[in-house]
């Protein structure tokens, strides 16, 4: 298949999913194969709660509204425009999947079979149903994908090269594991907003977005804060005020429970709104329904430290603070070329 012809794939698979909203979801009859998909893609997100508990319907939907945004022509241009596939011998890829929110492996899923070569799945089993939908889907616009994806539920075998996702004591077990294979092996990280008190309601309102999306489970939610010391906190806490109804959930009310008692227990100094707690520490990693905060006296000493703690941090979040830093409200609307631990993907599958 030609590299276009693979992009053509994926645009179709971006007009499927561009269908999906949460408020009303209208079937497209020029868009291929919904008398099959459309119907039965519907189904399996109202069931993809019952699956996961933390994949409520909200969280589905925007999770296939952003690949339904990304997955256009102009997108996969840009994305790929850059890049020389003429020298890629087809080979297979084993990818282990990380399941903490919706369609979390779609992108290396996604870069696999868009080089050319073959994809060897295995799922999170917190995450076993959407993408191999998604699969199925691809397959039916070309049926040829059919002998490029495979899904696996044991151990991975046969494979040329690796790209693993999970904690920071699986990695290690990943490392040594496929010591002899090509691999992108990652981490657990976290991402950070630095404020300076200066930001306006409405960027303290996209920063509620970037904590509370997803319920902070993935790496690209804002787990910690750097603030000066002479911050107010009103600023912070009337943006998070929208995201009030979080603690209906029940898995995140919870956590938010047992989380508030231990640190209660531990005698910690908190700040609280009923939903969220906020903690001094100088961890990175906050627990669901918390977020951690630090004060600082100079925007180069925060430079310093980031910089310096750069494996640890997935996005810096700022109004410009910080060089290379994303708008407030952005971070779980990755690019297709805004590459997860800063490691071009691409680049490692077109050189294996």
């Amino acid at each position: 298949m030609t590299l276009e012809h693979k992009k053509y794939i994926f645009i179709e698979l971006g007009k499927f999913l561009s269908q999906f909203l949460e408020n009303e979801s209208v079937n497209n009859p020029t868009v291929l194969h919904n008398d099959l998909f459309f119907n039965e893609f519907l189904d399996l997100i109202k069931l993809s709660q019952s699956h996961n508990g933390w994949y409520t319907p909200e969280q589905v939907y925007f999770s296939i509204q952003s690949w339904a945004s990304a997955l256009t022509a102009d997108n996969l241009n840009q994305w790929l425009a850059s890049y020389d596939f003429k020298e890629i011998i087809p080979k297979t890829v084993g990818l282990i999947l990380a399941g903490n929110i919706p369609l979390v492996g779609f992108h290396d899923f996604l870069s696999v079979l868009i080089t050319g070569h073959k994809v060897l799945v295995k799922t999170s089993s917190n995450d076993q149903h959407l993408l191999p939908f998604l699969a199925k889907y691809i397959i039916s616009v070309e049926p040829k994908m059919e002998n490029h994806i495979t899904f696996v539920e044991g151990k991975l075998e046969n494979f040329d090269a690796v790209i693993a996702t999970g904690s920071n004591n699986t990695a290690r077990y990943f490392e040594y594991y496929f010591k002899d294979k090509p691999s992108i092996i990652r981490k657990s990280r976290n991402s950070v907003a630095v404020l300076n008190g200066q930001e306006s309601k409405e960027q303290m309102i996209a920063l509620g977005e970037d904590v509370f999306r997803y319920f902070g489970l993935g790496c690209r939610n804002v787990s910690k804060i750097f603030i000066p010391k002479d911050y107010n906190f009103d600023s912070f806490f009337n943006g998070m005020f929208p995201y009030q109804d979080v603690i209906k959930y029940e898995k995140y009310a919870n956590n938010y429970d047992y989380n508030k008692a231990v640190f209660l227990m531990s005698n910690f100094n908190l700040l609280d709104n009923e939903f969220l707690i906020i903690k001094e520490d100088a961890s990175y990693a906050s627990p669901i329904s918390s977020v951690f905060y630090e004060f600082y006296d100079s925007l180069d000493e925060i430079k310093t430290r980031l910089a310096a703690d750069k494996e640890q941090i997935q996005c810096i979040v700022s109004n410009n603070l910080i060089e290379n830093s994303i708008a407030f409200g952005h971070t779980q609307k990755p690019n297709l070329w805004d590459y997860a631990d800063n490691i071009d993907t691409i680049d490692f599958l077109i050189r294996i």
